[in-house]
């Protein structure tokens, strides 16, 4: 697991899957993702779980959002992994309201960023969030995103935010995460 100051970023596992159904199924947040509600009963869906469990895709290090004391709040990854170019996009979600604007978010991207940056040769992290979802884009920006860009795709617009190696290893060490503790092997 990676350890941060208020959350800790662990492997996905089976007991995820009725947290993770029921935000998949909540029609705010699927707004906030641009995504649609899942359609399946929860049965389909946790066959499919549980086979992406076991084989998990290459390009792709998903992780549930635990707080410090092990409450499963929401999820983050980062994925289409392209060595080649150096890049990945980086993906959150806080499923929890309870959890929203306390900065749980906000430690979970810069957990992740911290990883990605310091266990990996990736160089250049990405992002997009939708342009109406200013309290993504201000914890986006806290944890060193720039804005880089705009994408109309399927009825939506997105800002598109980046951040670079060079810009994270500029920052100081204590801008970045505090208390960040790493604990999964290098990938």
């Amino acid at each position: 697991m990676i350890i941060g100051s208020k959350v800790k970023l662990c492997h996905k596992r089976l007991s995820d899957a009725p947290s993770d159904y029921i935000w998949q199924n909540d029609p705010e947040l699927a707004r906030l993702d641009a995504m649609s509600r899942l359609t399946i009963p929860y049965h389909q869906y946790l066959l499919i779980y549980a086979r992406q469990l076991c084989r998990p895709p290459s390009a792709r290090r998903q992780f549930a959002i635990d707080t410090l004391d092990g409450k499963h709040i929401g999820n983050c990854v980062y994925y289409a992994i392209d060595k080649l170019r150096g890049e990945a996009e980086l993906g959150i979600m806080i499923g929890n309201r309870n959890y929203w604007d306390k900065g749980y978010g906000t430690d979970a991207v810069a957990t992740l960023v911290n990883h990605i940056f310091s266990q990996t040769e990736l160089g250049r992290i990405h992002l997009k969030t939708l342009d109406s979802n200013g309290r993504a884009q201000k914890c986006f920006q806290k944890c060193g995103l720039a804005p880089c860009g705009y994408l109309h795709k399927d009825g939506f617009r997105f800002v598109l935010m980046e951040i670079y190696r060079k810009q994270w290893t500029s920052q100081p060490q204590s801008s970045r995460v505090e208390g960040v503790t790493e604990r999964i092997p290098r990938q």
